[in-house]
């Protein structure tokens, strides 16, 4: 389920708006143009692997509903298979990525909010109103949030380059808590290290 659909029309952008908290940061990040009616699947090639993730989605669910009412009889227990749950998932994404390494290349540095990124493009490829598939790798968690982001502005760097700005035109509601997630985790870490 898709929690936000932005037109295509283009928005009014200014540098200094903030719907969301910002975070300067280092991260794994595959772009790919997408061609009008493409989805996020066709994009990574992740057609594959589908029923897979759906499985995976639906047993996590049974998990989380039966711990519900577990926890109401014993709160030990409760904890234990959370923290086993965790743990799986920790497993299955430190796989994942094992599976599928980035290269040196994709980690690039962001400026990342649940509303969308600013990221530095080598050549100036990408136009205002392109729609992008975007996925990231969000360490040290290893998450790997996925959107369809419409390029917002490009600024010409000296370099030759861009600095592209973008949106999340669709973006699931688990990926959106993901990079929320992320981006608090970093703010703690900061702070720690202050």
């Amino acid at each position: 389920m898709q929690s936000s659909d932005i037109p295509n029309e283009p928005a009014d952008y200014s540098p200094e708006r903030r719907d969301f908290f910002r975070i300067e940061d280092r991260i794994g990040l595959e772009i790919r143009k997408l061609a009008p009616g493409a989805s996020l699947d066709e994009a990574f090639d992740g057609n594959h692997l589908e029923s897979l993730k759906a499985e995976f989605r639906r047993l996590d669910q049974d998990v989380k509903s039966q711990l519900a009412s577990l926890a109401e009889r014993d709160r030990l227990l409760t904890g234990l298979i959370k923290s086993l749950n965790g743990k799986l998932d920790m497993l299955a994404r430190i796989m994942a990525f094992e599976q599928n390494p980035l290269q040196p290349e994709d980690w690039q540095d962001v400026t990342l909010s649940e509303g969308g990124l600013s990221f530095s493009s080598s050549t100036p490829a990408w136009q205002p109103g392109d729609r992008l598939a975007i996925r990231m790798t969000l360490p040290p968690e290893l998450f790997q949030p996925q959107a369809i982001a419409r390029v917002i502005e490009v600024h010409p760097e000296s370099s030759g380059g861009a600095r592209v700005h973008t949106e999340f035109a669709r973006i699931d509601d688990s990926d959106r808590q993901q990079i929320a997630r992320h981006v608090m985790r970093w703010q703690i870490r900061q702070r720690q290290k202050e």
